[in-house]
């Protein structure tokens, strides 16, 4: 059996055979799709995967060959995006809060769903008072599962700024839900 050629080789044999890069769609477009539908909705995800493949193609030349998978710098591409439509995701954290809370006021909700009821506006408020930098790291670690080093490369920065952008995050969340804590985290 043949191994499949690796993200870097397709990308490096795109430069040339340009239809060669859809196997990067074909290999990482659901994987993208779900982390941008995560933030902005299905629908709004659906049209930035694609602006995210343009823009992925436009740059191909510019993909680090020594990395096996290009999935990291799709993240940082979409990372990118999302910084754009910034305004609307709080608007949509509150919505997904609304929908736990419609959740946990059926009649078979279990303790834990209710305490969830009461705590996913907090938890979503918090998110949207973070700093961007720390927002983007901590989301692409909790939510996408990326270890450090993927982070590192999908947000283009050493992995010891990865670090201290998840623990500056992890401190404001603590001291954001806590009881009597602050509404807000000062933007930098």
């Amino acid at each position: 059996m043949v191994n499949s050629p690796s993200d870097a080789e397709v990308i490096g044999r795109s430069r040339d055979e340009p239809e060669a890069f859809g196997l990067i769609y074909d290999r990482h477009a659901a994987t993208v799709l779900r982390f941008l539908g995560r933030r902005v909705g299905a629908e709004v995800a659906e049209g930035l995967v694609g602006e995210l493949f343009r823009i992925a193609f436009e740059r191909r030349k510019t993909f680090d060959a020594s990395r096996a998978t290009a999935l990291p710098w799709l993240y940082g591409i979409g990372s990118n995006l999302l910084l754009k439509h910034r305004r609307g995701e709080g608007r949509r954290l509150r919505a997904s809060a609304r929908m736990a809370a419609d959740e946990a006021t059926d009649r078979r909700a279990s303790a834990g769903a209710l305490d969830a009821r009461v705590l996913f506006p907090r938890v979503a408020d918090a998110i949207e008072a973070l700093p961007d930098g720390e927002r983007e790291a901590l989301l692409l670690f909790a939510w996408e599962d990326l270890s450090y080093q993927s982070v590192a490369e999908a947000l283009e920065l050493p992995i010891g700024t990865v670090r201290s952008r998840l623990n500056r995050a992890r401190a404001h969340l603590r001291e954001l839900l806590e009881p009597g804590g602050k509404k807000r985290v000062k933007r930098r």
